[in-house]
């Protein structure tokens, strides 16, 4: 049933963690306008009205992220640093992230806020560390519980286990296969997902809330949730059986003028879909060149043709930072954000909540995302939540599984740990069978990089079982199947054409297989048919390939409709299984694994 109830769930625990001390944050601000207010009220800062109101303008802090992804530690390398822009043009890195220390941004940011408000645009967990992920992210929905979330929406990633799982992360209760991790139970989210885009088939109606609405002394600001309509293309086939997903401003609109009926004129949509800044910056000027120039991808149109009821989105998937101004429909503009990944941002937007009208005066909001720096106190009962589940988790992924020489990164066209992955499943192929020629891994599979200096206690280049996980945590399969020379060049091809045309998918791939991407080209011709070798040889179009792929492309995945296509399926162990194996085969104390030249792929730009 739709959700309009101001409070949340009894042993919900309100703001009761303060903090003093905290470094200043640096920003990045975005605003729509400066139009002065007559007896505005800051948040926290209430005008007496007959002794009992406020003032008719009172200003509502919004504090959103997206896309953590069950990173509570501190996530490591490049995932765990955020790059900024200097006043001469410069730019530096700064490491960000971890819960600890979101919490306690969060906590410092609300003090004084009677106003206040904190929001998520979707996957909070799916693909997660080991920590999380290997207890079915019940850490995170605690943790969650803990930084006083109020509401997000749903991400692709809420479906890796199915519907009934996500339903049970909501409601609570110890998992139906692996049972309960500690004597407490888990209670499940103390704050409402919403899905008002995804569907039951059978009944058509919202697996979860559409939509929820906060409510205080008189102001009322509702929230819609939403994930991208094609979730299914990047979700597995088992985890969005039975579930529809529809159009992501349809579906806002539609819950818009229900909002809007009840009277809740203030409204902010939750969209898990994304854009691409034009800087990897996260404090680069959006608005600059003028309103939205700074931003493209799919969140552009979305936001174009959202209602103009609605005052501002909260995105995320692209794992982007950025705060932007959009027009609405009615040439308005309104305000855009996303706080990047993995707990390194988070966005504080204000909102000028107008007591007269019920709505939010526009021209007042102004947004900034804040850097999660790990220079402030940790939050103690993020440090004990953590502690708690690393005890149960060390057994498992503390072992070692290889040596690496070097930091082994996960960016670019190709990159090293994607060519290293295709050969550890080419290598897990042929053991199943020895005629396996080649492998194809899909780069949004490979979480994280490996890195050189330790982590922990392990010793610098040491592998550990975490670590692996932290990398490849869906537990796909390796699947091997028969495609004929054609099939194969038409699936490369698929990497930049048709549902990848606009934004290329290019798979990794494995040793032997070599071939040249012309990106001065467009459309299926980027891959250079004449340049697609294996083992030096041209690949015959009607000759029989054995290829290896995890499951997750074995079914279509990612746009590559053809690898459905396969014949002779034969399923072995999980991608992870094989990563350790390769590692624990090929590398040692004196002799550890190299990274990969990443040089099977001639890129022309």
């Amino acid at each position: 049933m739709p959700a309009t109830s101001a409070a949340h769930p009894e042993r919900r625990r309100r703001r009761t963690h303060r903090f003093v001390a905290l470094a200043a944050g640096v920003v990045t601000v975005g605003a729509l306008g400066a139009a002065a207010l007559p007896g505005s009220a800051t948040a926290g800062e209430e005008h007496a009205k007959g002794g009992h109101w406020p003032g008719r303008y009172q200003d509502v802090q919004l504090l959103s992220f997206n896309d953590l992804h069950g990173n509570l530690e501190p996530p490591a390398g490049s995932s765990g640093r955020v790059t900024e822009q200097q006043h001469d043009g410069t730019t530096k890195t700064i490491d960000a992230g971890g819960v600890e220390y979101l919490a306690t941004h969060l906590r410092k940011a609300r003090e004084g806020q009677r106003y206040s408000i904190t929001a998520a645009g979707g996957d909070m967990v799916g693909a997660s560390p080991l920590i999380s992920g290997l207890f079915h992210d019940e850490p995170t929905i605690e943790a969650l519980n803990e930084l006083d979330l109020d509401v997000t929406s749903v991400g692709n990633h809420e479906f890796d286990e199915g519907a009934k799982e996500l339903s049970r992360l909501q409601n609570g209760g110890c998992h139906p296969k692996d049972g309960c991790y500690t004597n407490d139970g888990f209670e499940g989210a103390d704050f409402p997902y919403l899905a008002a885009n995804v569907l039951d088939e059978k009944t058509n109606k919202p697996i979860l809330k559409p939509y929820w609405v906060w409510k205080k002394k008189g102001v009322k600001v509702g929230f819609i949730g939403v994930t991208l309509e094609g979730t299914p293309n990047i979700v597995s086939a088992e985890g969005v059986k039975g579930l529809s997903f529809k159009d992501e401003v349809e579906t806002i609109n539609k819950y818009a003028e229900v909002l809007q009926r009840q009277g809740v004129k203030s409204i902010v949509a939750l969209i898990h879909e994304g854009g691409f800044p034009a800087s990897t910056s996260y404090n680069y000027d959006c608005d600059a060149p003028g309103a939205g120039d700074g931003v493209s991808g799919p969140i552009v149109d979305i936001a174009k043709n959202v209602t103009p009821q609605v005052d501002a989105l909260v995105t995320g998937h692209t794992h982007s930072a950025y705060v932007c101004s959009i027009d609405d429909p009615a040439g308005n503009p309104r305000m855009v954000t996303s706080a990047a990944s993995f707990g390194r941002l988070y966005t504080d937007t204000t909102l000028t909540y107008d007591r007269k009208t019920g709505d939010i005066a526009r021209t007042a909001v102004e947004s900034a995302n804040r850097v999660v720096t790990r220079d402030v106190p940790k939050a103690p009962d993020m440090t004990e939540l953590i502690g708690k589940w690393n005890t149960l988790a060390a057994p498992i992924g503390n072992r070692a599984i290889g040596r690496i020489s070097g930091d082994i990164g996960n960016t670019g066209t190709e990159s090293p740990l994607g060519d290293l992955i295709a050969d550890a499943q080419l290598a897990h192929g042929r053991q199943l069978d020895p005629e396996t020629d080649l492998a194809l891994m899909n780069p949004g599979g490979i979480r994280a990089p490996l890195t050189y200096t330790a982590k922990a206690g392990e010793g610098d280049g040491v592998v550990t079982y975490a670590e692996g996980f932290t990398v490849q945590p869906f537990a796909n399969t390796v699947n091997l199947q028969d495609f004929t020379g054609a099939q194969l060049i038409q699936v490369l091809k698929e990497q930049v054409s048709g549902a990848n045309a606009a934004s290329p998918k290019v798979l990794q791939v494995s040793a032997g297989l070599t071939y040249t991407l012309d990106l001065t080209k467009s459309g299926a011709d980027r891959v250079v048919t004449d340049s697609i070798k294996l083992n030096g040889s041209a690949v015959d179009p009607a000759a029989t390939y054995r290829v290896a792929t995890n499951s997750f492309l074995a079914g279509g995945g990612d746009g590559f409709p053809t690898l459905g296509q396969g014949t002779n399926d034969v399923v072995g162990a999980d991608d992870l299984t094989a990563l350790e194996q390769y590692l624990t085969a090929n590398s040692s104390a004196s002799d550890p694994i190299d990274p990969p030249k990443a040089d099977r792929i001639t890129v022309v730009k």
